[in-house]
């Protein structure tokens, strides 16, 4: 894991590894930004991200889509200075152990039922797939090069409690 840690450059033109030893990482991996839960993680995160990281987190996006339109998507949740990472091949997702998700985990009952939630009560919309729509997303904790937390989701429409994955490692 640490080789991926230490080859992986992100906008910020560090490594995730490189971040992590100086402080933990919340390395979140998102949907395609026409995903509705995509959206709302982006919405919740931008709700905590000052709380997180002034616990001393710094948060990293993995996302599929080129720098420049993942700063859009940045932009329009109020994310200011983002860090991040360009994966349009998923080669990071399958390295952290993401795989493509089933219809049932896509577009199961339960995914419908969360999905007009967000995308409507909560006003996220749904987008054109920018990214493979397969794929399952999950959020890592980081800290010295070594995954401290994990959290895979079972559904596409899981919703984790990013501030208390960060806890982990604060001190």
């Amino acid at each position: 894991m640490s080789k991926i840690l230490t080859n992986v450059m992100t906008s910020s033109g560090e490594t995730v590894q490189q971040i992590s030893v100086n402080q933990p990482v919340l390395l979140v991996f998102l949907r395609h930004f026409g995903c509705t839960f995509c959206r709302e993680a982006l919405d919740d995160i931008s709700t905590r991200k000052a709380e997180i990281e002034n616990s001393g987190v710094k948060i990293v996006f993995v996302h599929m889509a080129d720098n420049k339109m993942a700063e859009e998507y940045f932009e329009r949740y109020n994310i200011k200075n983002p860090v991040h990472i360009s994966d349009p091949d998923c080669i990071l997702y399958k390295q952290f152990g993401l795989v493509k998700g089933s219809l049932q985990q896509l577009l199961g009952f339960n995914v419908w039922l969360r999905g007009i939630e967000a995308g409507i009560k909560n006003k996220h919309g749904l987008g054109k797939f920018i990214g493979d729509a397969f794929q399952m997303p999950g959020v890592f904790v980081i800290r010295n090069g070594t995954i401290r937390e994990r959290y895979i989701h079972k559904q596409s429409s899981d919703r984790p409690d990013y501030q208390k994955m960060a806890a982990c490692c604060v001190v």
